[in-house]
């Protein structure tokens, strides 16, 4: 069965590659300027930042998770810690390559599981944490694209299609202000064209880093379309770029700080 399943995944993958419906330049510009505002993000080389999470759902309390994240974006390295609540302290995921572990320290074991998991019970999944520089070209095909406005902002709106099966969703739209490329709201939708999920960034930080100038989304909120109601707004704070220690991208790390 999982691998009927699979074959059908890779199949609507390959159909919908061939359904991009833009020009070789207009497809170009469209990951040109993806790269621009990739590149115009504080996110190259090492970083560490908390992540606070606040999760909302109809008929319950709120609930207030966090984690620490540390990357090393150049090298496909990454390793998240659970901070709070503390019944789920030290919980965490490790990736090393196309290789993704979560963590239970309770049972000390590792598990294989997939950048398309959700952090503890949120809106927010592994690749939303993650900072790859060359992510858009890797794993999308150019869709479609427009001009248009989005509030006071004039954007660029770009449609990608998913060519593999790193991404969590099959098609995502973004709107990206013209003056500087940096996303303002973000689309996700299944392969049937049903809106999943609305990612909102009301919030950029202009940041130095390494006598650089760039720009940090220290406020995002992540809607659930197929529950309403529903919605994660994350908050980013203590962000570093210093140099990390290779031996926080280890499973023996996780296993030590508990």
């Amino acid at each position: 069965m999982k691998k009927i399943l699979s074959i059908i995944v890779a199949a609507a993958i390959f159909t919908g590659a061939l359904a991009a419906q833009v020009s070789a330049d207009v497809a170009d510009k469209c990951y040109k300027i993806l790269e621009e505002s990739q590149d115009i993000q504080a996110y190259h080389g090492d970083y560490s930042a908390t992540i606070s999470l606040v999760v909302e759902k109809p008929g319950r309390p709120k609930e207030n998770i966090q984690f620490k994240v540390f990357d090393r974006t150049d090298k496909k390295l990454m390793t998240i810690v659970q901070l709070f609540p503390e019944a789920d302290k030290g919980k965490g995921y490790l990736r090393n390559d196309e290789n993704i572990w979560s963590y239970d320290p309770i049972s000390r074991k590792f598990t294989h599981t997939s950048i398309k998991e959700a952090l503890g019970d949120s809106d927010v999944k592994l690749d939303d944490v993650e900072k790859n520089n060359k992510y858009w070209r890797e794993n999308y095909e150019i869709f479609s694209y427009e001009e248009g406005t989005l509030g006071k902002y004039p954007v660029d709106i770009i449609v990608l299609q998913a060519k593999t099966k790193e991404p969590s969703y099959a098609k995502t739209k973004l709107y990206l202000r013209k003056d500087i490329p940096l996303p303002l709201k973000q689309e996700d939708y299944s392969g049937s064209d049903r809106l999943m999920r609305t990612t909102l960034v009301p919030k950029w930080s202009k940041v130095e880093v390494r006598g650089k100038v760039g720009y940090v989304a220290t406020q995002l909120i992540v809607r659930d379309e197929l529950n309403k109601g529903e919605q994660t707004q994350q908050v980013i704070s203590d962000l570093t770029f210093d140099t990390l220690p290779d031996k926080i991208f280890t499973k023996a790390y996780l296993e030590g700080l508990n």
